[in-house]
């Protein structure tokens, strides 16, 4: 039995060569991440290219970094027919478990050239010696 081939109503609207992008829960993209260790943080690094400060959310829930946004699809005004349409558009959601201790009170996020960069200060693992008082 042949398989039949279904319409598609994108290549109709964006020509042939769209291929829908593959989604995490069939709504949202997950951007590109790189997660790397100083010596002083931990310091998580999102590609955002075309997504403002103002369509990014940056939450902590327990060790997780939540990273929620919205990047808006870039087509020119005057574009007749889109031949291929790759980059990831709508919202977005990365949720990354965070296992080494750190400071949540000086966690920072900056956006520059495309890219997020959220880091996480380490607690200071430094030992430290508690001397045993003897009562009055």
């Amino acid at each position: 039995m042949a398989a039949r081939r279904q319409r598609d109503p994108f290549g109709e609207i964006f020509g042939e060569w769209f291929r829908p992008i593959e989604r995490v829960g069939q709504d949202r993209w997950q951007p590109p991440a790189d997660v790397y260790e100083t010596e002083k943080a931990i310091v998580v690094r999102l590609e955002l290219a075309g997504v403002t400060p103002g369509d990014v959310q940056v939450s902590l829930d327990g060790d997780v970094l939540r990273i929620r946004g919205r990047r808006e699809p870039r087509v020119d005004a005057d574009a007749l027919r889109v031949h291929q349409m790759e980059v990831a558009f709508g919202p977005f959601e990365r949720a990354l478990r965070i296992g080494i201790p750190f400071d949540r009170d000086r966690v920072t996020a900056q956006i520059e050239d495309g890219f997020l960069r959220v880091t996480l200060p380490k607690r200071s693992a430094a030992r430290r010696r508690i001397d045993v008082e003897t009562e009055p």
